[in-house]
């Protein structure tokens, strides 16, 4: 067996884990086989999360600021930055039939062309609102905005418990933060509630911080908790029995018994992803570096996929000589949805942004030598 040795205070596994994650992400929205989709919905979005609560310091309950700029600059600006690009580029690809009317999405006829009244509309809520973004180039933008919320709240209410409830501090303020969460999620969804000053309602928030908190409950009994192939095969079990059931994952719609579902769901799937990430790590080899870099660039691959999508929707529509006009579904082309162009759109989704990006990456370096 072959041991790689990380870099000082990098956590490679994490990496992995985010890296497996975004590859589910991207299958999931090739729109794969039923229960497959099933089954990556039931926690591929709680793993990111939960890696994010894993990295949370205590430290930052007395240096709050540090950590909301940290936030800000990896997911606000980012978002804006992105967000407005596709905003811009989205007349240009209308133009040119890569979006169109007909085939616009799922029900189809609601794309249209931006006006300069709704590109200002859409700015200003970008920038003020983390919403407006294009919803046929970035639609997976939500995500963005869910963790840079749910990340802020969650040490909003770390500070307030330590501060003003003596009893609960350290570990049982994450406990208490993350039944808190729950309890909301279940009269929010039970009553019908949404938070009208956070885009979509805020469901996927109020899941950011339960999830958030589960991640830092594993790094607090990180070393208590057994990890054995014989428990990662149960959590496939279960896993597997749940998406048969069509238990439901972060998705707009929930019910009250997701409240129940979704956080066993995504803290066993988290657990499944970890120990297999941890075995990848220890052994090394082209897998790990593949993992590794998905999960370093997993940001660019969740900007791009959908982009990416668009150029084996351009050999779909080739080889089964299709309207050129369905270029514009989205996120797919849904035209024999049981052949397995499914793979060929992971493939583009993960590999095109990670080639790019290593390119730009090296023209960049060079660029930077000449001058010096």
């Amino acid at each position: 067996m072959t041991t790689t040795v990380a870099t000082p205070g990098r956590n490679t596994v994490l990496s992995i884990c985010k890296g497996i994650a975004i590859i589910l992400m991207v299958i999931g929205h090739a729109e794969c086989p039923g229960m497959l989709c099933n089954f990556i919905y039931l926690f591929h979005m709680p793993v990111f999360f939960i890696a994010a609560g894993y990295f949370f310091s205590r430290k930052y309950l007395s240096d709050p600021w540090t950590f909301v700029v940290k936030r800000f600059q990896g997911l606000y600006v980012p978002f804006v930055k992105w967000s407005v690009l596709f905003l811009l580029l989205h007349n240009v690809l209308f133009y040119f039939g890569i979006l169109n009317e007909q085939y616009g999405n799922w029900e189809g006829g609601v794309l249209h062309p931006y006006t300069w009244h709704d590109m200002a509309f859409r700015i200003s809520a970008i920038v003020f609102s983390m919403g407006g973004y294009d919803e046929f180039m970035a639609g997976a933008f939500w995500f963005f905005r869910a963790l840079l919320l749910s990340s802020i709240l969650f040490l909003v209410l770390d500070l307030l418990v330590e501060r003003h409830v003596p009893r609960m501090q350290g570990v049982r303020a994450v406990w208490l933060i993350l039944l808190a969460a729950l309890a909301f999620a279940l009269f929010k969804i039970s009553n019908n509630v949404k938070i009208v000053t956070v885009v979509q309602g805020g469901i996927r928030e109020v899941w950011g911080v339960a999830f958030f908190a589960i991640g830092v409950l594993y790094r607090t009994y990180e070393q208590r908790i057994r990890e054995h192939w014989a428990l990662t095969l149960a959590y496939l079990a279960l896993l597997i029995g749940a998406a048969w059931l069509h238990c439901a994952g972060m998705n707009l719609k929930p019910k009250p018994i997701d409240v129940l579902t979704l956080p066993i769901t995504g803290t066993i799937g988290f657990l499944m992803v970890h120990h297999v990430s941890k075995v990848i790590d220890s052994r090394g080899g082209i897998l790990r570096r593949f993992l590794v870099m998905c999960g370093d660039m997993s940001v660019y691959i969740y900007v791009f996929h959908i982009a990416s999508f668009k150029l084996v929707s351009l050999l779909k529509i080739a080889v089964y000589n299709l309207d050129f006009a369905q270029i514009g579904c989205h996120m797919v082309i849904h035209y024999r949805n049981d052949d397995l162009f499914w793979v060929l759109y992971t493939i583009a989704g993960v590999g095109i942004p990670m080639l790019w990006m290593c390119v730009y990456r090296k023209i960049s370096a060079r660029l930077m030598r000449a001058k010096s």
